[in-house]
């Protein structure tokens, strides 16, 4: 189970109709369109959105992504969805989510992104300005290749 004192940054939604399959639950692979939502004002709060990481010559792509479903959430839900980052590699770093309803944990997982040249899309060692603005952002010290 993920523990919410972990995370720094919290994105609040409501599950709308669109979100839920028949059963009036969440559809799985709507999870990861909740999560990108916490991904985007996670990285607002940064001031690190994709239009500036770009300009400054660098961008991400995600090489894994994983849920654990732990209970569904249902229409009408109010959500809160912990995001954060876990570990720094060399070019890659590791985030965790987890969703919450209250304190009832609904699903926790994490995602993997490459850091990349803008252009030739080839991987590069993550920039200290990413790295630097993360560190000082998130609360639990964030895991290095070093440490890990």
């Amino acid at each position: 189970m993920t523990d919410r004192s972990r995370f720094t940054f919290f994105h609040t939604h409501r599950v709308r109709w669109a979100e839920v399959d028949a059963q009036a639950i969440v559809f799985n692979a709507n999870y990861f369109v909740l999560v990108d939502y916490a991904v985007s004002e996670y990285f607002r709060a940064l001031d690190m959105m994709w239009d500036r990481t770009k300009a400054l010559g660098f961008d991400f792509f995600t090489v894994n992504a994983n849920c654990n479903f732990r209970s569904p959430a249902v229409l009408d839900d109010l959500i809160e969805i912990g995001f954060r980052c876990a570990r720094f590699g060399s070019s890659s770093v590791v985030y965790e989510f987890a969703i919450y309803r209250g304190d009832e944990l609904l699903a926790d997982g994490s995602m993997t992104y490459v850091c990349a040249d803008i252009k030739t899309r080839r991987p590069i060692p993550l920039p200290d300005v990413y790295t630097n603005r993360i560190t000082a952002f998130e609360k639990t010290p964030v895991l290095s290749k070093q440490a890990a």
